[in-house]
């Protein structure tokens, strides 16, 4: 008999000096967590050469896709500010990486506002960082908050696909947390719409 192939989310926080990354894998007992970390652009490279960056994000995000083979990517959603444009300018270079790199295998991915990523994972969409970290050792049964915070935020948005999927909302450990939730009105109708976050990140070249 052929074992199934385990179904597994990859988070993405993206960032052009670091990116944290988690991969979850759905259980009858709840997703647990099988590997997380961070991909770096910077060392040992000219940070000038954006180029060699974006190739060193693409080359680790590869390394991660192919040993876990997860069924689906979950990425926070870029969004700008007007005082910051250059900020999402070099946020969409390691964003547009990860799209591609999931693209070439075929992965479906999704995007989430940090907002809504907050709010599924905390029940609060103006949550800390601290309350998130807090939110995804007690869901995850960690023993204590994973660090840095951009390992922490990839668990979350991976947490937050889990249960915006059938594996969480409508049949995983929240189901019944979430059970008649307006789905639509919490997650939007277009991954990609940026009015309801006015949050912005630093991210320096």
């Amino acid at each position: 008999m052929t074992t199934p192939t385990p179904r597994r989310i990859l988070g993405l926080d993206p960032g052009l000096q670091t990116t944290g990354y988690g991969v979850l894998e759905a259980s009858d007992r709840g997703p647990r967590v099988v590997d997380a970390g961070v991909i770096k652009s910077a060392d040992g490279r000219d940070p000038s050469d954006m180029a060699q960056r974006v190739r060193a994000l693409y080359d680790g995000l590869c390394e991660v896709l192919d040993e876990w083979k997860p069924a689906a990517m979950a990425v926070e959603q870029l969004y700008g500010h007007y005082d910051h444009p250059r900020t999402a300018i070099l946020m969409a270079h390691a964003r547009g990486v990860y799209l591609l790199a999931g693209a070439q295998r075929d992965i479906p991915v999704t995007s989430y506002a940090a907002t809504k990523v907050k709010k599924l994972v905390t029940g609060s969409g103006r949550a800390t960082k601290e309350q998130m970290q807090y939110a995804v050792m007690r869901e995850l049964g960690l023993a204590k908050p994973p660090e840095p915070n951009d390992v922490a935020d990839a668990l979350g948005i991976a947490l937050c696909h889990y249960f915006a999927t059938g594996s969480g909302v409508m049949g995983g450990a929240r189901g019944a947390t979430f059970t008649g939730v307006n789905m639509q009105a919490l997650l939007g109708n277009d991954p990609d719409d940026l009015t309801d976050d006015k949050d912005i990140r630093s991210e320096s070249a």
